[in-house]
């Protein structure tokens, strides 16, 4: 679904409160089949056995970290909407869930793993530019990074709830060479893969891994 460029910058400040106040419905509909397998056995299969694992834009906690925490990983989860995670604390009291924003992530942790799986492309391009250091700076030496983003340059409106919803991207090009960069090299990046939903998903590592 396309929008008029002139609507996007508002669209863009609204994704927060899209998910505040249809969180429930959210996870009510969100798919628990886990489409995502192939891409989360392929991520978690280059980070240790047992590692920690930063899944950020959580949600409400499954299916994603469900899968990664039965798999024996160690998860913590951060979301800037605190519905989202009411819902993943109801149903993972034991879980390591933290409000916060991915754009000003400041954690005292270094993770093995870090998962922006349809969340990542909700921020604006400039957004993402800024985030991908950020995010960079969370990973530990032999760290992994896999995000979903979109095929091209662009921004989009998706639907949640009714409601649309923004979503952005940067070219392949220009995620590589920021990547590279910060350390990073891509591993694989597929465009709407159609094992997975049509998404298009980027994996990454440190170089010195």
């Amino acid at each position: 679904m396309t929008t008029p460029e002139s609507d996007l910058s508002a669209l863009a400040a609204s994704t927060q409160g899209i998910y505040e106040r249809h969180a429930a419905r959210f996870d009510a509909e969100r798919p628990k089949r886990l489409h995502e397998r192939i891409w989360l056995d392929r991520f978690l299969g280059q980070v240790r056995d047992g590692g920690a694992i930063l899944d950020v834009g959580c949600g409400a906690g499954d299916p994603l970290a469900t899968y990664m925490s039965d798999r024996g990983f160690q998860v913590t989860g951060v979301d800037a909407s605190r519905a989202m995670l009411d819902i993943a604390r109801s149903r993972f009291p034991a879980g390591d869930w933290r409000h916060g924003d991915m754009r000003t992530l400041d954690l005292p942790e270094r993770f093995d793993g870090i998962l922006g799986w349809n969340s990542f492309f909700h921020l604006t391009p400039e957004e993402q530019r800024t985030t991908l250091p950020t995010l960079a700076d969370h990973l530990n030496p032999s760290g992994v990074l896999m995000l979903t983003v979109g095929p091209k340059a662009g921004e989009v409106a998706g639907q949640v709830a009714n409601e649309a919803v923004y979503h952005a991207s940067l070219a392949p090009e220009e995620y590589q060479a920021i990547l590279e960069d910060l350390g990073l090299k891509v591993v694989q990046f597929l465009k709407e893969d159609p094992e997975c939903d049509l998404q298009t998903v980027l994996l990454a590592r440190t170089v010195s891994a």
